[in-house]
This record gives C-alpha cells, sequence and structure tokens, in this order.
C-alpha cells in the first residue's frame, strides 16, 4: 500500500471521531454514562467489601457478585437515561449489554489478580480494576449495545 494510501485511510478513520467529538450530545452521553458508571461503582465496591468482611468469601468470587449486582444498576440506569433515545428491545440491548458487561467483568478480573498479586489490597484492587476497564465499556455500550 503506497503511502498516500495509508494516508488517506487515515483519514477516513479520524475524520468521523473528530466529528463525534465536536457533538455536544456525544459529550452529555458520556457524562451521563460516567454519572451511572459512579452509581454502579459505588454498589459494586460496596457490595464487594461487604462480601470480603462479613461474609469472608474469596476476592474473586466477591468481584462476580458484585458486579452482577452493579450491571443489574447500570444496565436499568443506562436503558432509562443515558441511552433513553436509542432504547430499542429490551432483551436484545439486555443481551448486548450482559455481552459488553462480561468482557468487561473478564478485564475487571484479568486486572484485579494481577493488582492483588503486586500486593495491593482487594479493595483498592478492585477501585483501581473498575477505573481502568471503564472505557471499554462505554464504548461497547455506546457503539452496540444501545445502537438502534
Amino acid at each position: 500500500m503506497a503511502p498516500s494510501e495509508i494516508a488517506l485511510r487515515a483519514t477516513e478513520l479520524v475524520r468521523p471521531a473528530g466529528i463525534a467529538l465536536r457533538r455536544t450530545a456525544n459529550w452529555l452521553q458520556l457524562f451521563k454514562f460516567c454519572a451511572v458508571g459512579s452509581s454502579g461503582y459505588a454498589v459494586n465496591l460496596a457490595v464487594y467489601a461487604t462480601m470480603l468482611k462479613l461474609a469472608g468469601v474469596h476476592f474473586i468470587f466477591a468481584a462476580v457478585c458484585s458486579f452482577l449486582v452493579a450491571v443489574v444498576n447500570n444496565y436499568t440506569w443506562n436503558r432509562l437515561w443515558t441511552f433513553r433515545e436509542t432504547r430499542g428491545h429490551l432483551g436484545l440491548q439486555g443481551l448486548r449489554f450482559l455481552t459488553v458487561s462480561l468482557v468487561a467483568l473478564g478485564a475487571n478480573l484479568l486486572c484485579l489478580i494481577v493488582l492483588v498479586a503486586a500486593g495491593l489490597g482487594d479493595v483498592p484492587a478492585q477501585a483501581i480494576a473498575i477505573v481502568v476497564v471503564t472505557p471499554v465499556s462505554f464504548l461497547g455500550n455506546k457503539l452496540w449495545s444501545f445502537r438502534l
């Protein structure tokens, strides 16, 4: 492929991203997603810490359970508020949301295991792992789960 063809293809990829970044609606949607994510973050950490401290379960089991509770919270609020304009079939969007969330869970567990193995405490490790995985979740949900 010639350098001019590479430059043309790069421009074709960058232009839509530039347009998307200039749209106020996309920034508002990102803000809403982050607000919902913050509530899910709080729910996740509260359930996770409770399961570790009160139930005495293994940190991976606690992470999976807290993830499931947070997914229900996040799906509900993202469907009703963040992506209201693109609300489609409940089951189809729910299945897509769950698929994206399972990918995010896999990434989260990988980060969590690495951070705990590196000596970080269970709760701080989970807090960091959630933040690291959030961009994957947003992009997957915006571009696939809630796309009509």
